[in-house]
C-alpha cells in the first residue's frame, strides 16, 4: 500500500545497472543515483555490461548507445531477455529518432539524449508505464527534424555517405557537411 508521500515504484534498495564508457560521467551518475536509494553496478562495456546483467539481474538500468567495444542495444536486448521487467533508460549523445525506436523495440522503456542530468533519469526510471510521457519543454525545431531525417537514412544505409546523398536527391558534398555539424537545437 502507498501512501501520497511514497510513489508507486519504490526505488530504495533495488539494483540499478549503469553501462557507460565515459568514465568520469560513469562516476558522477553513480554517486548520484546512490545518493536517490539505488544499489548501482557500473559497466564500461557492452561485454561487461552484458556479463553484470546476468550477475545482478537489476531491476533498472541506464545504458549508453555507443560503446567502445560496441552498441548499448545489445546490452539492452540482453538485460530485457534475462529480466523481462526491467526498466531500461537508453542515453545517447547521438541521438535520433532511428534509434530511439530500435531502442524501444528492443526493450528500453524510454530514451534520453545526453546530457541527462541525474534528476532526468531518476524521472525516467520511475515513470509510471502506463502513464502518458509529458510533451516535451522544447520540441524540436524543424531545422533539427530534417536533421534527425538525414540521421536515420544514414544509418538505414549503414552510414555509407553517398547511397544516403542519393537516396535523399542530395549532393554527396552538401551531405558530408551537414553530417559534419552538429545537431541542431
Amino acid at each position: 500500500m502507498t501512501d501520497a508521500k511514497t510513489p508507486a515504484h519504490d526505488h530504495t534498495g533495488q539494483n540499478l545497472l549503469i553501462v557507460d564508457d565515459d568514465q568520469p560521467w560513469l562516476t558522477r551518475l553513480s554517486r548520484a543515483m546512490e545518493t536517490r536509494g539505488y544499489v548501482v553496478h557500473s559497466a564500461d562495456s557492452v561485454a561487461s555490461g552484458i556479463a553484470m546483467g546476468k550477475s545482478v539481474k537489476p531491476a533498472f538500468a541506464v545504458v549508453d548507445m555507443r560503446l567502445e567495444d560496441g552498441n548499448g542495444l545489445d546490452v539492452v536486448e540482453s538485460l530485457q531477455a534475462d529480466n523481462p521487467e526491467a526498466r531500461i533508460i537508453m542515453l545517447t549523445g547521438y541521438g535520433n529518432i532511428a534509434t530511439a525506436v530500435e531502442a524501444v523495440k528492443r526493450g528500453a522503456v524510454d530514451y534520453l539524449a545526453k546530457p541527462a542530468d541525474a534528476d532526468e533519469i531518476h524521472a525516467a526510471l520511475i515513470a509510471e508505464p502506463e502513464g502518458r510521457a509529458a510533451p516535451p519543454e522544447n520540441p524540436m525545431s524543424a531545422d533539427r527534424v530534417r536533421w534527425e531525417h538525414i540521421q536515420r537514412v544514414f544509418e538505414l544505409c549503414d552510414r555509407n555517405v553517398s547511397e544516403t546523398a542519393r537516396r535523399l536527391n542530395m549532393h554527396r558534398r552538401t551531405l558530408q557537411r551537414i553530417l559534419a555539424k552538429r545537431a541542431p537545437r
